[in-house]
C-alpha cells in the first residue's frame, strides 16, 4: 500500500472531488449489497482516484480501491464503471494476489531445477544463459500469461454478479468491452495476439460476458432491483454504429470518395464486425 500512496501522491483526487464521490458511493454501494459474502464484509474498502490518463483500475488485497481518471473517461455511464469495480473488486475477494504470488514461487522452484539440469549437461555459461533465457520465454507464455488471463476471465463472471447484485444494469458489461475494441481499432493501435497477453481480448471479453448477461439478469432480479429499461443497450450500441457506419459512407459518396478506397474499407469492416 505504502508504494502506491508514494508513487500516486501527487495525482490522487481530493476526497470532495466529485469523481472521487462517485466512485466512492460505488464501491460503499457495491460492497453493502454483496454483505452476505465474507471475503467483501470482513473487509474495509476505501477508495483513491488517481489523476492519470491511464486506462486502469486495480484493487488492493486489503481492500484499497485505486481508479485512474483515464477509465473514468471511457466509461459510458454508471452501469459500466459499476461493472469495470465489480471486475477490480472480484480479484481482491477471489485472492488473485496470492494465487499469482504462489504460481511465481512454483515457477522459480522448476526454473531452479531446469538451470541445474541445464548447467549438468552444458556446463558453460553462454549455453546457461541462453537456456535461462529460453526457459524464461516458454514459462511466460506457456504458463505465467494463460493464467493470468483465466484469472481475468474469472474476475470478469465474478464481478458481473457483484454488479447484479448491486442493481447495476448488467448489460452494459459487453458494451465496454465493445467500446473499447472499436476505440483502439479507431486509434490505430494493433491489437496484441491474445497469447502474447496478459488479458483476455476485448472481443472475447465481451462474448464471455453477452453470453452471462441472461444468468446475470435472473440474479439480478432475486436481488430486489428496480426493473431494467425494455432498451437493451447492446442494442442500441449495435444500432449507433450502424448509424455512424452509414452516415460515414453518405458523406463519403458526396464528396466522390469510393467507398471501396481501401483505407475507408479497412475500417468499415472493423465497424461492421460489431454489427449484429
Amino acid at each position: 500500500m505504502f508504494q502506491y500512496m508514494e508513487e500516486f501522491k501527487e495525482l490522487l483526487l481530493p476526497v470532495s472531488d466529485p469523481r472521487h464521490q462517485v466512485v466512492e458511493r460505488l464501491v460503499k454501494h457495491l460492497a453493502q449489497r454483496n454483505q452476505d459474502i465474507p471475503e467483501v464484509s470482513e473487509v474495509s474498502w476505501s477508495v483513491y482516484v488517481v489523476q492519470s490518463p491511464e486506462i486502469n483500475a486495480f484493487v488492493l488485497p486489503d481492500g484499497k480501491v485505486f481508479m485512474f481518471t483515464g477509465m473514468m473517461d471511457v466509461v459510458s455511464d454508471v452501469h459500466q464503471l459499476t461493472i469495470v469495480l465489480g471486475h477490480e473488486m472480484a480479484h481482491a475477494l477471489l485472492g488473485h494476489s496470492a494465487e499469482q504470488a504462489s504460481l511465481s514461487h512454483v515457477m522459480d522452484l522448476l526454473t531452479l531445477i531446469l538451470l541445474t539440469v541445464i548447467w549438468a549437461l552444458c556446463p558453460k555459461d553462454s549455453l546457461a544463459m541462453v537456456g535461462h533465457w529460453v526457459q524464461g520465454k516458454l514459462t511466460d507464455l506457456m504458463f505465467n500469461r494463460p493464467y493470468s488471463r483465466k484469472l481475468e476471465s474469472e474476475a470478469d463472471q465474478v464481478g458481473l454478479q457483484l454488479a447484479a447484485k448491486a442493481c447495476a444494469d448488467v448489460r452494459a458489461g459487453p458494451v465496454f468491452w465493445q467500446q473499447m475494441e472499436i476505440r483502439d481499432q479507431l486509434k490505430g493501435e494493433a491489437a496484441v495476439p491474445e497469447w502474447l497477453s496478459t488479458h483476455p481480448s476485448h472481443r472475447n471479453r465481451y462474448a464471455q460476458l453477452d453470453r452471462l448477461i441472461p444468468q446475470a439478469l435472473e440474479l439480478r432480479k432475486t436481488c430486489v432491483c428496480p426493473a431494467l429499461s425494455a432498451t437493451d443497450p447492446r442494442d442500441v450500441f449495435t444500432k449507433s454504429v450502424k448509424m455512424l457506419l452509414e452516415n460515414a459512407t453518405q458523406q463519403h459518396q458526396a464528396r466522390g470518395v469510393p467507398t471501396d478506397d481501401q483505407h475507408n474499407k479497412g475500417k468499415t469492416c472493423l465497424l461492421r464486425c460489431h454489427i449484429h
